[in-house]
Formats: structure tokens, sequence, C-alpha cells
């Protein structure tokens, strides 16, 4: 293993964090959040498919 393996490796954790917290925010967050406020379920489905789309780059 060398250097840049390592380095690559090791910016792929962080990256890894982001899109496993995104994709649950989206999953559980998101629709708690928006039955709390009252918001549609189109606006509801929209937030979703942003965050896992954030998720899926991140």
């Amino acid at each position: 293993m060398n250097a840049r393996q390592t380095a690559q490796e090791s910016n792929e954790f962080p990256a890894l964090l982001v899109g496993t917290g995104l994709a649950l925010a989206s999953l559980i967050l998101v629709p708690a959040l928006a039955q709390r406020v009252g918001l549609g379920t189109s606006v509801t489905i929209a937030l979703r498919g942003l965050l896992m789309r954030a998720a899926s780059r991140a």
C-alpha cells in the first residue's frame, strides 16, 4: 500500500459519513419534521430526493 492509496482511503471515510448522514436524514428526519411543520407530501418527497442526490455525490 503506497501513500497515494492511503490518502485516498482516508478521504473516502469522511465522504462516507456525510453520505450516510444525509441518507439517514432523508429517511428519518425529513418526514418527521415535515409532519411536524405540516408540509405536503410532494414537498417532503422533493426534499428527500434532494438529500438522496446529495448523499450519492458525497
